[in-house]
C-alpha cells in the first residue's frame, strides 16, 4: 500500500507532501522543555503530537533521527533578553545548584512522559552541553554582519537582516508594524532597537551559569541552542522543526533568523506546530500559573480535577483534537475520553474472543484505508479514533452474532487494531499493565469454567460467589448461550 503523508507547513501555511531530503533518512527536531518545574498538561500536547509523528514515520518506513532538546541555560524570565534566568531563580529560591534543578526536573520529565508512552527520542542534547559550538554561530554571524556586541554582549540586528532577508515569514509578523508598535529606547538599552534579540548576554555579577567567551564571561540568548544543536545533529539543512504554537514568535522566528545569517538559508524545509490547551479559553501555562501538572492530573491533587486521570486517559484526550486545533481543558471531556477509552480497550480485549465464520459481512480492508488516509492527511488522529470507533461497533456485533467475520479478515482486523491502537497511537492497555496476558487470560478461564460445571450442578450458590468475586476484582462476567465471555473494567 502506497502511502503519501501530507503535513501542514507552518511557513508555506498549507498542506504540502512529505519528501525527506535524504530518504529513508529523516531528520526532526523538537524544541523539549525548559527544566525548572513540573511538567504540565500543555507540556503533554507537543510530547505526544511528535511523539505521534515519530511513530507514523517510523511506521512508513523512515529511519528517523528525532533531536529533542532540554533548555538549561538562557531561558530568561518573560522569554525576555532581561532578567534572571529560570533556572538559576529555582535554584536559588531552592537554595540547590543549578544542575541539581536541571537533572531533577529532566528526571521527572522523563517519568511523566514514559507514564504517557512517549517514546524517548534518538539524541536528547542539553544548551549548557553545547556552549562551544553556540559560541561559534555567533562568530558566523558577527561575520555575516547580522550582528553587534554592546558591552560585551552580542544582540542579533533585525533591521540590518531584514534589509536582506524578510524577518517575520514564519509569524507573519512585519517589521515595520514591529516599528510601530515598540517604544523608542532613547539610548536606555545596549540593543539598536528593542527587537533585536541576544545571541550572548555579559553575566552580572550575581548570575551563576556563566561561561568564557571572546567577548565577556557570560551565557547564550534562549533561541541560539536550538540552531547550534539542530544543525550539528541534523546538519545545514533538514526536514522537520516542530514545537508548540506559542514558540512561533518570536522563538522560532529568530532560529529562521539566525540559520540564514550564518549559512545563508533556512535550515528547516517543514516548520510543524501544535496549538495549545486551554483552560476556559485561556492559554494553560507556568507563567499564567493556570497549569495543572501531569502528576496532579494522575493523582487528582488540584482545586479543578474531580478526579484523577490515568496516563492513557490524558494521552487519549490530547489524541481527540487534531494537532493544530485548540483543545480545551475540562473534567468532562477528560471523563468523556476516559469512557471513550476504556471501550475501545474492551473492544480490543473482545477481538481476541471473537469466533469465525466462513464468511465476512464487514469490509476490514475499507477499514484499513480508511484509518491510513486519515493519518496521511496531517496526523488528523481524531478521524482515525472515529475510524476506529466504527471498528468497534462491528467487533461488538461480530461478538454478539449479528454480524460474521472469516479467518483471513479476522487476522487483518487484530494487526489493524495492533499497528494503529498501539504502534502508532501509542495507546496501552492499562487493566492488563504488568501482567502476563496469556496466564492471565488462562486463570480466568479456568475459574469461570468451574463457574459453569457449577451451574451444571445447579450449585448456584458456587456460582454466584465465583462471579461476585470475580466482579470484585475488577472483571465483569458475561453469560452467553454457549458459554461465557469476560472483560476487565
Amino acid at each position: 500500500m502506497q502511502h503519501s503523508l501530507y503535513l501542514y507547513n507552518t511557513i508555506s501555511r498549507k498542506k504540502e507532501l512529505f519528501e525527506p531530503l535524504h530518504s529513508p533518512f529523516v531528520g526532526m527536531y523538537v524544541c523539549g522543555p525548559t527544566v525548572y518545574g513540573d511538567a504540565h498538561l500543555g507540556h503533554a500536547r507537543p510530547a505526544i503530537t511528535f511523539d505521534l509523528l515519530f511513530r507514523y514515520l517510523s511506521h512508513l518506513g523512515y529511519k528517523v533521527r528525532y533531536v529533542r532538546n532540554i533548555t538549561d541555560v538562557g531561558h530568561l524570565e518573560n522569554d525576555a533578553d532581561e532578567g534572571e534566568d529560570k533556572i538559576a531563580k529555582k535554584a536559588r529560591l531552592e537554595q540547590l545548584e543549578p544542575m541539581e534543578v536541571v537533572q531533577y526536573y529532566t528526571n521527572r520529565y522523563h517519568e511523566f512522559t514514559e507514564k504517557l508512552n512517549v517514546l524517548p527520542p534518538s539524541i536528547e542534547p542539553h544548551a549548557s552541553g553545547h556552549i562551544i559550538e553556540q559560541i561559534q554561530l555567533v562568530e558566523k554571524i558577527l561575520e555575516s554582519g547580522f550582528a553587534y556586541e554592546s558591552n560585551g554582549s552580542v544582540y542579533f540586528d533585525v533591521l540590518k537582516y531584514n534589509e536582506k532577508h524578510p524577518y517575520g515569514k514564519l509569524s507573519g509578523r512585519v517589521l515595520d508594524d514591529l516599528l510601530s508598535t515598540t517604544r523608542d529606547l532613547d539610548g536606555q538599552s545596549e540593543k539598536h532597537n528593542s527587537f533585536d534579540f541576544a545571541l550572548w548576554k555579559k553575566a552580572g555579577a550575581e548570575h551563576i551559569m556563566r561561561w568564557p567567551s571572546p567577548w565577556s564571561d557570560g551565557f547564550p540568548g534562549w533561541h541560539l541552542e536550538c540552531t547550534a544543536m539542530s544543525t550539528k545533529y541534523l546538519g545545514e539543512v533538514f526536514d522537520i522543526h516542530g514545537g508548540g504554537m506559542d514558540l512561533l514568535f518570536p522563538h522560532h522566528e529568530c532560529e529562521i533568523a539566525q540559520s540564514t545569517a550564518a549559512i545563508g538559508k533556512d535550515s528547516v524545509r517543514y516548520w510543524v506546530h501544535n496549538n495549545m490547551i486551554t483552560i476556559n479559553g485561556q492559554k494553560m501555562g507556568k507563567s499564567l500559573g493556570n497549569f495543572i501538572t501531569l502528576e496532579e492530573l494522575f493523582t487528582g491533587n488540584h482545586k479543578l480535577l474531580e478526579k484523577s486521570y490515568s496516563p492513557m486517559t490524558i494521552r487519549f484526550f490530547i489524541l481527540m483534537a487534531q494537532y493544530r486545533g485548540t483543545l480545551d481543558f475540562s473534567n468532562e471531556a477528560l471523563q468523556g475520553a476516559e469512557k471513550a477509552f476504556q471501550r475501545l480497550m474492551s473492544a480490543v480485549q473482545t477481538l481476541e474472543k471473537i469466533k469465525t465464520s466462513d464468511k465476512s459481512t464487514v469490509d476490514v480492508t475499507n477499514l484499513e484505508s480508511k484509518c491510513y488516509e486519515a493519518m496521511n492527511d496531517d496526523l488528523n488522529s481524531p478521524m482515525v479514533i472515529a475510524n476506529l470507533f466504527d471498528g468497534v461497533r462491528w467487533i461488538n456485533s461480530i461478538a454478539d452474532g449479528s454480524e460474521s467475520i472469516s479467518a483471513n479478515d479476522l487476522k487483518t482486523l487484530k494487526a489493524l487494531y495492533k499497528t494503529f491502537v498501539f504502534d502508532i497511537l501509542g495507546l496501552k492497555d492499562e487493566s492488563m499493565a504488568g501482567a502476563n496476558t496469556e496466564l492471565l487470560d488462562g486463570l480466568i478461564s479456568m475459574i469461570l469454567k468451574e463457574r459453569l460445571e457449577a451451574k451444571a450442578k445447579k450449585d448456584f450458590v458456587t456460582s454466584d460467589r465465583i462471579r461476585d468475586e470475580l466482579t470484585k476484582l475488577g472483571v465483569t462476567v458475561k453469560d452467553k448461550k454457549d458459554g461465557f465471555d469476560w472483560e476487565i473494567k
